[in-house]
């Protein structure tokens, strides 16, 4: 049984950052970002990397089967029960597909989503002060962060409802937030145990 961790938040929130420290902490635990994921394979040159480039150079969504694809790939392909992914789901359509996906999936529990809260000032003084790449301007996390901030309530009352939503303060040290949600995974892996 393959026991699932979302992380979600804005751009900026630091989800990638806690959620490697994390999988870095537990041997159990392995670590996936969305974002790197589609990268990797924009960096390959493959035909499927060209189409997903030409979403994300402009700040865009990737297409919903192709995230939901190769989600589920890397998650049945780890050797490993305890799955980290974050940056997922984006969009309302992502979450209801990939609840389907889940229905039709015995083998896959999804445990918890959780919530890197943090201010859009704070997103966007994170975002535009590390400036890593053509996508890191103002104008691109302004789109960025309006695709991050249209279905959040609705992802939020959606798991709300299914009793397994958190959410954690991602305006303290990286220690204080990793500490945390380390703590909420642990403990939940040692629930599933039982």
């Amino acid at each position: 049984m393959k026991n699932l961790f979302l992380i979600i938040g804005a751009p900026g929130s630091g989800k990638t950052t806690d959620a490697s420290m994390i999988a870095e902490m537990n041997q159990s635990i392995v670590h996936y970002s969305t974002g790197d994921m589609l990268r990797a394979e924009v960096d390959s040159g493959s035909e499927l990397g060209k189409i997903i480039d030409s979403y994300i150079s402009a700040g865009n969504l990737v297409p919903l089967e192709i995230v939901i694809d190769t989600i589920v790939s890397a998650v049945n392909d780890t050797e490993l029960d305890f799955i980290i992914i974050d940056g997922f789901p984006r969009s309302i359509e992502q979450m209801e597909k990939f609840d389907e996906v889940l229905k039709e999936n015995q083998e896959i529990t999804l445990n918890s989503v959780i919530e890197v809260d943090v201010s859009e000032e704070v997103a966007k003084d994170r975002i535009l002060g590390r400036a890593r790449g053509a996508d890191d301007n103002e104008e691109v996390f302004k789109n960025r962060m309006a695709i991050y901030l249209e279905p959040i309530e609705a992802i939020r009352k959606f798991y709300t409802n299914k009793g397994i939503y958190k959410k954690i303060n991602g305006e303290r040290t990286i220690e204080e937030i990793v500490s945390e949600m380390n703590e909420m995974i642990v403990k939940e892996i040692s629930n599933s145990m039982m």
